[in-house]
């Protein structure tokens, strides 16, 4: 398949990666900054599933503070990789069935290839699974092995100053989500190579933290680690801190309990109707609203990014919108097994 065709389920990151940097076109970098595009937007749904299935509102709580500052720094990476696509006349494709996410199911790109990405609660295996999306290049402390998001990143920092001359400043989104979410998360213009390089420089920082330290270097908050290492100190249960003996980090600190959740079953692929847990008419009907917020908010998104400058604040409203309906969903028990409920589908509904 061409890397320039559309395809959720495609290994196009592979092939860009396999592509000499010196051989790169403006097509190259266009396709990477979809990919990157379509892989952020990945990441939001599973995340979003998680925090949601927690049953406990209060957003200071240390686990459900965590997951949702992350839910924001990717919406942030989101925003900053539009704003790099549309300035160098790039069109950002969110609404074509074949861009959207589909889950269970690979990361987009080929990326970690074999690990697949469910929707579920919040367990210790979703938190696994999120470390392992966001798994650096080379963690502190052990190996890390195939294609990463960090490393697809770096090789569009060392592309695009090729193409710096393409950079218009048009078409461009600005959102002040640092003022509440830390530093680094405001979207920004891409009016120039600088910030291009800044704005990557926070993803790959965000996601994986520096090569000596877990912190993330844009905290929210002092001492907030990087997303990779914060969801594994929920995967595996405790802090991850210095060993004063051995001079490394490791997960030996303080315990890290998981906060009471919704037991939110893992979604089947293309949602629940053609499972053993078909829903009733009412739960359908649930489930079917929640699926056309989420198509209207990726429609609200791509017209935010397109030729007419939409305002952003109806997918903003929508993202809350998809919070209420889906915590109605995860308190509906699954009829075939009660020890699990519900969850929602994000499955995209054309028109």
């Amino acid at each position: 398949m061409a890397i320039g065709v559309l395809d959720y389920e495609s290994d196009a990151i592979v092939q860009l990666m396999n592509i000499a940097e010196d051989d790169w076109t403006e097509q190259e970098l266009k396709d990477a900054l979809q990919r990157a595009i379509m892989l952020e937007l990945s990441t939001i749904p599973p995340y979003a599933t998680a925090l949601w299935s927690i049953t406990d509102p209060d957003n200071t709580k240390p686990v459900r503070h965590t997951i949702r500052e992350i839910v924001f720094d990717e919406m942030s990476h989101f925003g900053l990789v539009c704003n790099m696509l549309t300035s160098i006349g790039g069109t950002v494709v969110l609404t074509d069935p074949l861009t959207v996410p589909k889950y269970p199911g690979e990361l987009p790109g080929g990326v970690n290839p074999g690990l697949e990405v469910f929707l579920s609660g919040l367990t210790r295996d979703s938190a696994a699974l999120f470390a392992a999306i966001e798994k650096p290049e080379h963690p502190l402390g052990f190996a890390a092995d195939g294609n990463t998001i960090g490393a697809f990143y770096q090789r569009i920092a060392d592309v695009f100053p090729k193409f710096a001359h393409l950079l218009t400043g048009r078409q461009q989104v600005s959102f002040p989500l640092g003022s509440s979410h830390g530093a680094g998360n405001d979207i920004v213009p891409m009016n120039a190579l600088g910030d291009v390089l800044a704005a990557i420089h926070v993803i790959q920082a965000q996601g994986e933290g520096t090569t000596t330290s877990p912190e993330n270097p844009f905290p929210g908050a002092p001492g907030e680690l990087a997303h990779y290492y914060a969801f594994k100190e929920i995967a595996v249960g405790k802090k991850f801190v210095l060993d004063e003996q051995t001079g490394k980090f490791d997960f030996i600190g303080a315990d890290v309990p998981l906060p009471d959740t919704f037991p939110v079953g893992r979604v089947p692929q293309g949602g629940w109707a053609g499972s053993p847990n078909a829903p009733d008419a009412p739960t359908a009907a649930l489930l079917h609203t929640f699926n056309q917020q989420y198509s209207d908010m990726l429609r609200a998104l791509e017209a935010a990014w397109g030729p007419t400058g939409a305002d952003i604040f109806p997918a903003i409203g929508l993202m809350g919108q998809l919070r209420g309906t889906a915590q109605k969903i995860n308190s509906i028990k699954l009829p075939v097994d009660p020890r699990f409920t519900y969850g929602p589908e994000w499955l995209f509904v054309t028109g």
